[in-house]
């Protein structure tokens, strides 16, 4: 049994030793860890293989000049990512190693404490400690259970809801002195049904979470009843858990009932892979990176490289689900065990530490609960570099802006991921302009999804068979966006441009940790630094690009935006002529005079439009065919725009359909 602190107090050592009871369970043998399908036998599928790479993404406008920025170390608690600490009510939970996370277990009895009446619910325990954890600054990840040995001293030990009484039959698992539900009562799953949808109706897509374990079955709501489970040939004890068509029906229910926060299944195998056609549903190996008996196997890694038949990446590998980190988040615990010493040897193991390096980058780890890590040095190089790994590392190689602009001008991003899985949340990205003092005195809100940065590169499991052990695959690429931003309004002068991701939890709390990036020039209120801007310099511009669906542009008749995979900005404008217009406003004139307009188009067959500068007379333009309706051509017209920013361009055909508009250029 492993000693922490003994400033903690009695709470929280109630639930390690529980936690540390619960992994124990790892050393079960093989067929205790394998679950049967209805017909008894195992499901057992394929690895799936090396993942097809994403494509690469738009290039970065050739129009835009480049500007390189400096690589730097990210902080070490970035939102979403690293570890988890356990919530204690009351106390500091920023103390320790940096941390976003904090880790919560509830009792459903908690949740559903009404005797006579199972679908009347009180949130008051989880909004509660939501609150607090968002009040530190932190997102929270929980589990709800209805069996927790010893119970975690704030949270019952049975937390079978009250409202069972009389409908569903209780068991007993004397190794564990619990009490057990009748998971494959029709009450009992139709109640929990019910709660997941209540569950997902308030909570799915609250900012104050990040992950939630779908929790609920069996011992600590890890989906195993220990030693009451499937396998009943080698022992006297009955099968408490529901069949695989029950626990699957628990399953597809919080498929269906959260769709925007992060959901996680402990085992692969679980429900016979119920999770397997599910890409919303990621896992959590509450036993990470340890080795175990006589002879040690891992219980992490595959047995490719040394892990026993039950490993948790052996039932991924098993169930083809080994690259579910593309679409879902891996989570878990350090096991308890090793919590102080997990990274002692890093990047590798000793002893009872499997291969932890190896452990994250197959696993394609995020996030884990590891309250071990308040013992950490925080300038201890090898957690600092586990951390970095773990999730998402994102860095901003280049930034591409005019350095002197006027009216609406292009900003664009390169983005690289070094970690070893995306960010999975849609938080928003924002641009704006810091005045020489440092206030931010303009911002624009993007379209740009982060979600799209995959890793650089992949680590290959043996079981794939494409190289020795280790072998890096090329996956994801830097990814490019731009977008236009309107700088009418601004005082003429130098600022800095600046990015920021959103933190939703922002909106509750002052104290939500900030998304940075890898860079020297990230600052700690959330911006990074992309280099200097003079905005209204009274001098003739560089060439300007303007997207043809950017907000200030003026849209009329059927005219309408369309996703584009080849234009810039993955966007295009339609639909345009027979009566509908398109009006690019706040073109920059410079200080006036004739200008070459490029208008970037897509049009499978030839056409026509005209094209018009503020009250002038149209001008008639020809558009070649380009080669499918997402490949963008170009081609040129002059026109005489007046000085500054208050230009327009009106692209119609009064008699036909225009081409696809994807954006206009102004030398």
């Amino acid at each position: 049994m492993r000693t922490f602190t003994s400033r903690r107090g009695r709470e929280l050592l109630t639930a390690l030793c529980a936690a540390a009871l619960a992994v124990a369970l790892t050393a079960l043998p093989a067929g205790a860890r394998t679950a049967p399908t209805a017909t008894g036998s195992p499901r057992i599928a394929s690895a799936q293989g090396a993942p097809d790479r994403p494509a690469p993404g738009p290039s970065p406008d050739p129009t835009l000049p480049a500007h390189a920025l400096a690589a730097g170390d990210a902080p070490l608690d970035n939102p979403l990512k690293g570890f988890a600490r356990f919530y204690q009510p009351g106390s500091d939970q920023n103390t320790g190693y940096p941390h976003s996370l904090t880790w919560g277990y509830f009792g459903l009895s908690e949740v559903m404490d009404n005797a006579s009446n199972c679908g009347d619910y009180n949130w008051d325990a989880l909004d509660s400690t939501l609150n607090a954890i968002a009040a530190a600054g932190n997102q929270a990840a929980i589990r709800l259970y209805m069996e927790y040995p010893g119970g975690t001293g704030s949270h019952p030990a049975n937390a079978i809801p009250p409202c069972f009484a009389g409908h569903v039959d209780n068991r007993t698992n004397a190794y564990w002195n619990t009490t057990s539900p009748d998971y494959n009562s029709p009450y009992l799953l139709d109640a929990l049904k019910n709660f997941i949808a209540a569950f997902g109706a308030r909570y799915d897509g609250d900012p104050r979470l990040g992950y939630i374990h779908l929790g609920l079955i069996g011992l600590w709501g890890e989906w195993h009843t220990w030693p009451y489970d499937t396998d009943t040939t080698s022992d006297s004890y009955p099968n408490y858990m529901p069949t695989d068509a029950h626990a699957a029906e628990i399953i597809n229910a919080y498929n269906s009932a959260f769709t925007h926060t992060r959901l996680e299944l402990r085992y692969a195998d679980s429900a016979g892979g119920a999770a397997d056609s599910l890409p919303a549903i990621g896992y959590h190996d509450d036993s990470f990176c340890y080795r175990e008996g006589d002879p040690a196997q891992g219980v992490t890694l595959p047995q490719s490289m040394g892990g026993a038949p039950w490993a948790q990446l052996q039932k991924a590998v098993e169930h083809g689900v080994e690259n579910r980190w593309t679409t879902a988040s891996m989570g878990g615990e350090v096991r308890p065990e090793i919590q102080s010493t997990a990274f002692n040897a890093w990047p590798g193991g000793s002893g009872s530490v499997d291969n932890m390096k190896a452990c994250i980058e197959l696993e394609h780890t995020t996030w884990k609960i590891n309250e071990g890590s308040s013992g950490y040095s925080p300038t201890d190089p090898n957690v600092a570099a586990a951390v970095r790994l773990m999730g998402y590392n994102l860095s901003v190689k280049n930034a591409y802006f005019h350095d002197t602009a006027q009216g609406t001008t292009k900003v664009g991003v390169q983005i690289a991921n070094t970690g070893v899985a995306p960010f999975y949340y849609p938080w928003t990205v924002s641009l704006g302009l810091k005045d020489s003092p440092g206030n931010v005195v303009k911002t624009w809100d993007t379209p740009w999804d982060l979600r799209k940065v995959m890793p650089t590169k992949i680590r290959a499991f043996p079981d794939w068979g494409v190289g020795s052990d280790p072998t890096y695959l090329d996956y994801g690429y830097p990814q490019y966006f731009d977008t236009s931003v309107d700088l009418s309004g601004l005082n003429t002068g130098g600022y800095q441009l600046v990015m920021k991701v959103k933190n939703p939890l922002e909106t509750i709390s002052p104290n939500a940790k900030k998304l940075r990036f890898a860079n020297t020039g990230q600052n700690s209120d959330g911006w990074l630094d992309l280099g200097g801007m003079t905005v209204g310099s009274g001098q003739t511009p560089g060439p300007t690009s303007y997207e043809a669906e950017a907000p200030a542009n003026t849209l009329t008749g059927g005219a309408a935006t369309a996703t584009c995979d080849g234009c810039s900005g993955g966007s295009k404008v339609g639909y345009i002529g027979n009566g509908a217009t398109l009006t690019f406003n706040h073109v920059d004139g410079g200080t006036g005079g004739t200008h070459v307009i490029t208008l970037h188009y897509a049009s499978q067959a030839s056409r026509t439009a005209t094209v018009k500068a503020n009250g002038g007379t149209p001008q008639t333009v020809d558009f070649s065919p380009t080669t499918d309706w997402t490949t963008p051509g170009t081609t040129t017209v002059s026109m005489n725009l007046s000085a500054g920013t208050n230009n327009t361009l009106t692209i119609a055909n009064p008699s036909g359909w225009a081409p696809d508009i994807d954006k206009i250029t102004v030398s």
